[in-house]
C-alpha cells in the first residue's frame, strides 16, 4: 500500500478544540518529572479503600461479575441507596440512578437539562468541570464571584436569574475552598429555585467531610433538586468510577436514557465494592482528615491569609505575591512543591489550592516549604 507523502492532517471539532487541558492534569504530568516532589495538589484521599469493599471487588471479579449491569445500576446497590435517600429527605417518590462516577452524574444531569442558549448560574471559584461542560452543551454560565468570603448570597442569586436561566449549580462542601454552605442558605437557594422554576443541582460529593457543622442537603428542602454524589471521596474509590444522582423521576429517567447512549453503566465490579463499602466504618479516616486540616491551618497561620475551611479536604490561601499562577510556578521551581493555581477554578488569579490528604511526613514538608515561600 502506498502512503501519501503528505497526508492531510485530521481536523478535530470546534467543540473539542474549545477545551483546554485541565491545570490539574498538567500537575499529574509534572509529578513524573520531579525526583522528590511535595505533592499537595491532587484531590484524592490518602487512606486506603476499606477492606470490606476490596474483598467484595475481588470476590465479584472471581465470580465472573465483569459484564454490563442494568443502565440504572445493580438493583442491590441502587435500591439500597434509593431507600436511604428517601428516608433521609422524607421524599418517597425521589428516584436514583447509579452513574459512572460523580463526574458522570454531572454530565448526565446537564445533558438532561440544558439546551443551547440556556443559562446556568455557577459560583466561582468552582470545580474545574462546571463551566466547560455547560459551554460544551451550548449553554452559558452566569458566574457569581464569591470572593473574598466564599459565601453564597441568595439575593445576589435571585438578581442573576433571567428568563433563560435553567439551573443553579453549587457544591458543598466546596472544591476548592472547603467552604460548607449553611443550612439556611441551602434552604433559601432551594426555595428560590422552586419559586422561579429553576432546577437546583447540588454537588454533594464531599458531604461526609463536614467538620464544624452538620451537612445540609438540597434534597432536605426541595423535591425538585437534583443531587450528585458518589463513593470516590468518602471511601477512597476514585478509580472505580461509581457515583449516583437522585431527584425527580422525570429527570432521573432522562439521565438513565442518556447513560444508555454514553457511559452505558458504571463498572460492575466497582458497584459490588460500593455496596460493601456502605457497611464499612469510615469514622477513623475522616477524623484523621480533620486532624490534618487543623494541623495545616495551625502551621500556616500568620504566614498566609485564608478563610478557614469547614469541610472537604482543601485549603485555599491567597497567593503572597498576588498571583496564584506565579506562586504555583515559583513553588515548583524553588521547593518542588506542587499546588494548583486558582485560575483552574475561575478567572481570578489570586489564590491557590492545597490538598491535605497526604501523609504527615508530606504535610510537614509542605508546611515548611510554604513558610519559606511566604517570606
Amino acid at each position: 500500500m502506498n502512503t501519501p507523502a503528505n497526508p492531510a492532517r485530521p481536523t478535530i471539532s470546534r467543540r473539542a478544540a474549545a477545551f483546554d487541558s485541565s491545570g490539574i492534569r498538567r500537575v499529574f504530568d509534572l509529578i513524573r518529572s520531579l525526583p522528590d516532589p511535595i505533592n499537595l495538589s491532587i484531590g484524592q484521599p490518602d487512606f486506603p479503600m476499606p477492606e470490606g469493599a476490596r474483598q467484595a471487588a475481588c470476590e465479584a471479579t472471581q465470580a465472573g461479575r465483569n459484564g454490563y449491569t442494568a443502565t440504572q445500576g445493580l438493583p442491590e446497590l441502587r435500591e439500597r441507596l434509593e431507600a436511604e435517600v428517601r428516608m433521609a429527605c422524607g421524599q418517597p417518590e425521589r428516584t436514583l440512578c447509579i452513574t459512572s462516577g460523580t463526574s458522570g452524574a454531572l454530565v448526565l444531569a446537564l445533558m438532561a437539562l440544558i439546551d443551547p442558549g440556556d443559562e446556568v448560574i455557577i459560583f466561582e471559584p468552582a470545580f474545574v468541570m462546571y463551566r466547560p461542560l455547560v459551554e460544551f452543551l451550548g449553554g452559558k454560565c452566569v458566574v457569581i464571584d464569591t470572593a473574598p468570603s466564599f459565601a453564597i448570597d441568595p439575593e445576589q442569586v435571585a438578581a442573576a436569574i433571567s428568563p433563560r436561566t435553567k439551573a443553579i449549580l453549587f457544591n458543598s462542601p466546596n472544591n476548592p475552598t472547603g467552604m460548607v454552605v449553611p443550612a439556611d442558605t441551602v434552604q433559601a437557594l432551594a426555595e428560590l429555585a422552586d419559586r422561579r422554576g429553576v432546577t437546583l443541582i447540588s454537588d454533594e460529593l464531599y458531604r461526609c467531610y463536614c467538620y464544624d457543622s452538620p451537612f445540609a442537603s438540597a434534597a432536605d428542602y426541595s423535591s425538585t433538586a437534583v443531587v450528585l454524589d458518589g463513593f470516590s471521596k468518602s471511601h477512597a474509590m476514585t478509580g472505580w468510577r461509581v457515583g449516583w444522582l437522585h431527584g425527580p423521576r422525570e429527570i432521573v429517567e432522562a439521565c438513565t436514557t442518556l447513560q444508555q447512549y454514553t457511559f452505558v453503566c458504571a463498572p460492575q465490579v466497582g458497584q459490588w465494592a460500593a455496596l460493601a463499602a456502605l457497611d464499612c466504618d469510615m469514622s477513623r479516616p475522616l477524623a484523621e482528615c480533620q486532624r490534618k486540616r487543623d494541623k495545616l491551618i495551625a502551621g500556616l497561620a500568620g504566614h498566609y491569609r485564608f478563610v478557614e475551611p469547614g469541610g472537604a479536604f482543601y485549603l485555599y490561601p491567597e497567593a503572597p505575591d498576588g498571583s496564584g499562577k506565579a506562586f504555583a510556578e515559583r513553588a515548583v521551581k524553588e521547593e518542588q512543591l506542587l499546588v494548583v493555581p486558582g485560575t483552574v477554578f475561575g478567572t481570578a488569579d489570586t489564590h491557590f489550592r492545597l490538598s491535605y490528604t497526604v501523609s504527615d511526613a508530606m504535610l510537614d514538608r509542605g508546611i515548611d516549604a510554604l513558610i519559606r515561600l511566604a517570606t
